[in-house]
């Protein structure tokens, strides 16, 4: 389930109603009136929750889960387990937004005070003017809040923590000791976008960000929320400024990204690993502990523990050099061959 702290539940609903809402045929109408309380994803599905296969490649994963119901291609209905319900349509992660958008909404802001009663601040806590505290969030001893900075309902702000002017923060759980330079934004929503009966629908995003302990995070850079696992700062990391990290990322302790760097989805880095400027790291891609980025590189693939890489596509370093090297040798005796 959605962490309750942030989002609200809109649940249960029946299998007939989401079949409608989704333009989606049940397999076995008899099963219409079956509750379901929530969205999941695969390996998170239960008896009450509602997930999708757009994948043939992950049927085996349906076939071990626990879900009530899944929304599925109709190619592909003999992946569904006994007990699972079938939802056919030709849009299964479209009719799975349209279903989490039925039974789960985020929590807003409310208009009635700049600083919510609901909110718990503990004694030391400075707030600068125009700031805005959402009901039940939860800000430490010692923690300094800049001008115009936006707190969202449920978020919890550790102890001694300095949080810059301007800073926008939701759907977060932040640890001790962690500075947010001005203009950073926490917990927006990831990208994630899927055809639905109209064209493309954005898909909600139901996860969070984790920010642990002794975290930097530079000036104007966004950490987007998971799509439902969350994203993962690890302790003591340091992040420059304008730096994209999107969700579902996982990053290791003491790992080190410079101005520009941009975090594909549902990356997982290594503790200790180092980003030069504008390093850019496409979707799934696993760095490995240690592992360095040079400026400007493009991964594209795993990198193995401990390794330097560069250039686009990235590849080891040396192996990168003596290409670099090996072109600028043939440019030149081309150039002296032409004159």
């Amino acid at each position: 389930m959605p962490d309750p702290r942030f989002f609200e539940d809109l649940g249960p609903v029946t299998l007939q109603e989401l079949a409608e809402l989704a333009g989606a045929e049940l397999a076995s109408p008899e099963l219409g009136q079956r509750q379901i309380r929530a969205v999941a994803v695969l390996s998170q599905s239960g008896p009450d929750t509602v997930t999708f296969l757009s994948d043939r490649r992950m049927a085996d994963g349906l076939r071990q889960a626990q879900a009530g119901a899944c929304f599925i291609h109709p190619k592909d209905l003999a992946a569904v387990p006994q007990g699972c319900a079938a939802l056919l349509t030709p849009m299964p992660h479209g009719a799975y937004a349209a279903a989490a958008r039925r039974l789960h909404r985020a929590r807003t802001l409310s208009a009635d005070a700049a600083v919510s009663p609901e909110a718990r601040l503990e004694e030391g806590v400075r707030l600068a003017p125009g700031v805005v505290v959402g009901a039940g969030a939860q800000i430490g001893r010692g923690t300094v809040i800049g001008a115009n900075t936006v707190i969202g309902p449920g978020v919890a702000i550790g102890r001694h923590c300095e949080i810059s002017a301007n800073v926008t923060i939701g759907f977060a759980l932040i640890g001790d000791r962690v500075k947010i330079l001005a203009g950073a934004v926490i917990g927006e929503p990831g990208f994630g976008a899927t055809m639905g009966a109209n064209g493309l629908v954005d898909i909600p995003q139901l996860g969070r960000v984790i920010i642990q302990d002794g975290v930097t995070i530079g000036s104007n850079s966004c950490v987007d929320r998971g799509a439902f696992d969350d994203t993962v700062l690890g302790e003591n990391t340091k992040i420059d400024n304008l730096v994209q990290i999107a969700h579902n990322v996982r990053v290791g302790r003491n790992c080190v990204m410079a101005a520009h760097t941009g975090i594909s989805g549902s990356v997982t880095i290594g503790d200790g690993a180092q980003f030069g400027g504008r390093a850019g790291v496409a979707d799934h891609v696993n760095i490995g502990d240690g592992a360095r980025i040079g400026a400007a590189a493009g991964v594209m693939k795993d990198v193995p523990a401990g390794e330097t890489w560069g250039g686009m596509p990235a590849r080891p370093i040396r192996q990168w050099m003596r290409e670099t090297a090996w072109l600028a040798r043939r440019a030149t005796r081309r150039e002296g061959a032409e004159e």
